[in-house]
């Protein structure tokens, strides 16, 4: 009977203190801490307070009402949010930025490519440039258009017009004739055999159609980069993460320690958790920014754009030189081909003193070099947008790293009892989880599904990977959207991959065919030769409908 009067009265003992450690705390930190933080709670315990009706901080007492558990809910969230957000201002600005700058560039680049030889061609030529001045602001309206992300075959562009300057001229140097657009169409057969400029045209065009397709395709990576970056840095938290972050962050207010702020390590695998997704985007964004560098280091040597456009006047007089040089030669093969045009019913006289000496063009010597866009250098400008792109390689795995920064989330320096560990002060035992979805399988703090990946950043995957192929082909000289079929083993191609009216902010995959002049027709004055279409491919198109016929039945 003693032995049951001591046991009682031992244990009245230790409820009595319990109680009274329990009384002993209060709440008056947690008030001031949200009062601080900006919360305007309709009320907020003085003392500890049952915690059962409480779902993520779930303690036996607590400091925290319903009412205050689903606003740190929200807060926690949106703490989130802004956090993911600042994390990557850094790196959104600078695809931004670059892709801006590298845009101006170029197209200041052109424009003043095209002033230069406007101005040194009306200096130079005078009167029969003037009159055929819409040849070239052709070409450059098409070269422009090409950047852009207009529907231009490149090669086909610049054949047309090598082609249309052949016309002009020669009927410029012909002028006593009567030269006809059948004529003009019977001219332009011969033009790959003449050879009217040289070895101008084919080295011109293997510099332009890679110079301009590591161009258009380096400003669509930065464009398509700053488009994923910006999307990727929107996500839609899981009801899983807001647990999980409102645990870490606002739990210790509930448990009395408002200024406990969590274990490194703690964080570390929540923000693993909620960021899973955007860890696996990171293999194909480091592929991505791999062939963004590749490209670069084309443009800083054989498929420079501004060496390419700079002189590309002094190229064109250069091609307008040996076609004047070899008037006589041109003219004759012509006339054997093409027959003898009929003369012009106009006077000698009439013709001796304006038009055929105005014709008869004088050589460009370059007085000063061409001039640079904004004074600025394809160079340096490459050079800064390489080491702005080597920077944001892994940024997506490193995210989980970059948000748990000290004294803004966690604990800082300080020791490892003295951090939040999501239950109180003390060590935060559980090992930190691997980067992406499938290493989140065991994760303590955020309960993910690796089964159901997020749609919306495997479309960021795929928009990457499609990027990277474009990427990989415009180092070789290639669009992959226009092969050349024409000549079989050039390695070159040229052409666009978007349709009328897109612009150099191209971020969709769509394949456009490419654009076919469409020839003049009508009958030839004498007998040209004529070239019947090929049946090969209408034939092998019939046998193989007919094998597949067979098949079927």
């Amino acid at each position: 009977m003693l032995r049951l009067e001591t046991i009682i009265c031992t244990f009245s003992v230790l409820s009595v203190a319990a109680r009274a450690d329990f009384k002993a705390r209060n709440c008056s930190e947690v008030r001031e801490a949200c009062q601080e933080r900006g919360f305007a709670f309709a009320h907020v315990p003085h003392q500890e307070i049952p915690g059962e009706d409480l779902r993520v901080c779930t303690y036996e007492h607590t400091c925290c009402t319903q009412e205050m558990e689903d606003r740190f809910g929200q807060q926690s969230k949106l703490d989130f949010e802004n956090l993911l957000d600042e994390t990557s201002h850094t790196l959104r600005s600078t695809f931004v930025s670059r892709h801006k700058r590298f845009d101006e560039f170029f197209l200041e680049l052109l424009e003043n490519t095209e002033r230069s030889l406007n101005e040194m061609f009306v200096r130079t030529y005078g009167k029969p440039y003037m009159q055929n001045a819409e040849v070239f602001e052709n070409l450059f309206a098409e070269l422009k258009r090409y950047y852009t992300g207009g529907n231009v075959n490149l090669e086909e562009m610049l054949n047309d017009f090598w082609s249309r300057l052949l016309e002009r001229m020669f009927t410029l140097l012909n002028s006593q004739y009567v030269i006809t657009e059948d004529y003009l169409e019977c001219i332009s057969k011969y033009t790959d055999e003449l050879k009217p400029f040289g070895d101008v045209p084919r080295k011109l065009k293997a510099q332009v159609t890679r110079a301009f397709i590591a161009a258009r395709t380096f400003v669509q990576g930065l464009s398509v980069g700053r488009e994923v970056a910006q999307r990727v840095s929107k996500v839609n938290s899981t009801p899983a993460c807001i647990r999980g972050l409102t645990k870490m962050l606002f739990c210790p207010f509930c448990r009395g320690m408002p200024g406990v702020k969590p274990c490194k390590n703690y964080c570390l695998n929540v923000m693993k958790g909620c960021l899973a997704n955007q860890a696996d985007l990171d293999p194909e964004w480091n592929q991505y920014i791999d062939a963004m560098l590749l490209v670069a280091q084309r443009l800083e040597g054989p498929f420079n754009i501004q060496s390419v456009m700079d002189p590309i006047d002094v190229k064109i007089s250069e091609a307008i030189m040996n076609m004047q040089d070899n008037s006589a030669q041109v003219s004759f093969r012509v006339f054997q081909g093409c027959g003898q045009p009929k003369l012009a019913e106009i006077s000698r006289s009439a013709r001796d003193t304006s038009d055929v000496f105005s014709a008869r063009f004088r050589p460009y010597n370059p007085e000063e070099p061409p001039t640079t866009a904004a004074g600025t250098s394809l160079d340096k400008l490459v050079v800064d947008i390489k080491e702005k792109l080597k920077l944001s390689k892994k940024f997506w795995s490193s995210l989980p790293e970059a948000m748990c920064v000290e004294d803004r989330v966690t604990a800082g320096n300080v020791s490892d009892e003295d951090c939040w560990n999501g239950h109180t002060k003390g060590r935060y035992f559980p090992e930190v989880q691997k980067d992406g979805l499938t290493n989140q399988m065991n994760n303590p703090e955020v309960g993910v599904d690796i089964t159901r990946p997020d749609t919306f950043i495997r479309q960021q995957i795929m928009a990457l990977r499609v990027m990277t192929n474009k990427l990989r082909n415009a180092y070789n000289g290639n669009d992959i959207y226009f092969q050349d079929t024409s000549d079989e083993g050039s390695g070159s191609g040229s052409g666009s991959g978007c349709t009328e009216g897109c612009t150099t902010d191209m971020y969709s995959a769509a394949t456009e065919a490419p654009v076919v002049r469409a020839d003049r027709s009508g009958p030839m004055e004498d007998s040209a030769p004529h070239h019947a279409p090929s049946i090969a491919l209408p034939t092998v198109l019939a046998l193989l409908a007919l094998t597949l016929h067979r098949q079927w039945r």
